[in-house]
This record gives C-alpha cells, sequence and structure tokens, in this order.
C-alpha cells in the first residue's frame, strides 16, 4: 500500500530508520540525504529512493516542498515485488527528465487537493514507481544516433557563461538549425536548451559560493545572470534558498 504525503523538511538534520521502502521527490526547493551511508541531494532534477531498514539522515535545505511516498505494506502482485525490489535494492538518488517532472507536478496538485483519498494516494504512488523503474530499467526506446555533441556544447558553454548565449549560437556549434536543435536536445538530454543553461549557470555560482570568497555581485558576472538580484530570484525559485544563506551553510 501506498501512502504520499506533502510536507515541508526543516533545516535541522534528523536520524532515523524504518521497516518500509520511501520514495523521496522535491516539488521544489532541495533537501540534502544521506542513506546507509551514501550521500546525495533531492532536488527537482534529482530523487532519493530509501531501502526500507536503511539508516538516513536529512535535512531540508531553505524553502522545500517535498513529495513522500511510503511503501507502508508489502505488495502482493509479483510484478510489483519485483519492481519495487529492483528499485529499492541500493539506496539511489536517480536524475528526473522533464517529462517526469511534469508527472510529478501533476501527481503534487492532485495530493494536494484530494490528499485524504487513499485510493488516490495509491494510484498516484503506483505511476511515480512505475514510471521511475522504466526510466531506470526499461528497455530504452530505439532512436538515431544523436547529432549533439554534448561535451562540445559544454565546453562552449562554460567558456562563454558569463555572457547570454542564444539558442541559435548552440545550434549553430554543431551545426543543426535552431528548431532541430532545440527538438533533437530536449530529446537527449531531458531539459530544453534554456533549462539546461539555467542549470549549468546555477551549478556553477553554487560551486562558486561554497569554494571561493567572491563577492556576490561577481559570481553573478561570472555566471552570466543580469544583476546580483537575478541570481538570488533564481536560486530561490530553483534551489529554495538564496547565495548568501547557501554561503553560510558551507
Amino acid at each position: 500500500m501506498y501512502n504520499a504525503r506533502l510536507l515541508r523538511l526543516d533545516d535541522q538534520a534528523h536520524e532515523h530508520a524504518h521497516d518500509h521502502h520511501q520514495l523521496v521527490l522535491s516539488l521544489s526547493g532541495r533537501a540534502e540525504f544521506e542513506v546507509g551511508g551514501r550521500g546525495g541531494e533531492v532536488c527537482q532534477m534529482r530523487a532519493c529512493l530509501v531501502p526500507g531498514d536503511a539508516g538516513h539522515q536529512f535535512a531540508g535545505v531553505g524553502d522545500n516542498r517535498m513529495l513522500i511516498l511510503d511503501l507502508a505494506e508489502p505488495v502482493s502482485a509479483d510484478e510489483d515485488g519485483a519492481l519495487l525490489a529492483q528499485l529499492f535494492e541500493v539506496p539511489r538518488y536517480p536524475t528526473l527528465d522533464a517529462d517526469f517532472h511534469h508527472l510529478l507536478s501533476y501527481a503534487g496538485a492532485e495530493l494536494a487537493r484530494y490528499g485524504s483519498d487513499p485510493q488516490l494516494a495509491r494510484a498516484l504512488g503506483g505511476v511515480l514507481l512505475r514510471a521511475l523503474h522504466l526510466r531506470l530499467f526499461g528497455e530504452q526506446p530505439r532512436r538515431a544516433p544523436s547529432a549533439l555533441d554534448l561535451q562540445r556544447l559544454d565546453a562552449y558553454i562554460n567558456s562563454h557563461l558569463a555572457r547570454r548565449i542564444s539558442v541559435a549560437e548552440l545550434a549553430g556549434v554543431v551545426c543543426l538549425s535552431p528548431s532541430h536543435f532545440h527538438a533533437q536536445f530536449k530529446d537527449d538530454v531531458g531539459l530544453t536548451p534554456h533549462q539546461y543553461l539555467l542549470k549549468t549557470r546555477l551549478d556553477h555560482a553554487s560551486r562558486l559560493l561554497r569554494e571561493s570568497p567572491l563577492p556576490l555581485v561577481r559570481i553573478a558576472e561570472e555566471c552570466g545572470f543580469s544583476s546580483q538580484s537575478a541570481l538570488t530570484t533564481a536560486m530561490r525559485r530553483y534551489l529554495g534558498l538564496t547565495p548568501r544563506r547557501l554561503r553560510r551553510a558551507e
């Protein structure tokens, strides 16, 4: 039986273990987890699979809203049991693509509206688990070889991160039309080029905040944000905390 709930994880670290499997997903913001000695982050692009009886520590980071799926009772169907055994064999922090997050957003909205309905929680929980299992262990659909050279694109993005980078410019790097590039990129990466650029800028800004004493305005410039306030707004929206709070936490 699946028990789904929405909650905010507070900043205080907690440690416990329980005899049921648990899937932790972020609707907004992020949290730090350590499960069976394996650390990782739960955010809009990454989940956490906690096997039953695995000791784990966790703490929210800033504003966050999590969808927690508890497998409260053993699943009787052989097929479901095999699926869960494979999913929860070890602690995992699977990467989530944009389509999965659309499904997650829908599930979160339905639970927020009808969260007291156990049949809805079971149905949504089963869909989320099956969709995640297919991404991790399902047969990958066959498709033509990609025309994208992601290593080349990453090198170009990182060398020009301090300024605006257009989709047409990235398309030119791999000799594709902008429309073809946009479709191919989303198909291969699971994010649009704009989302990927923003993720790269935020990842670089977070690393500078953790590892350098540079002032916030300089970090915003180096990561291609128009101002310090633009960096702060993006971090608060997508990571659930401000640059100053991240730096203080480190």
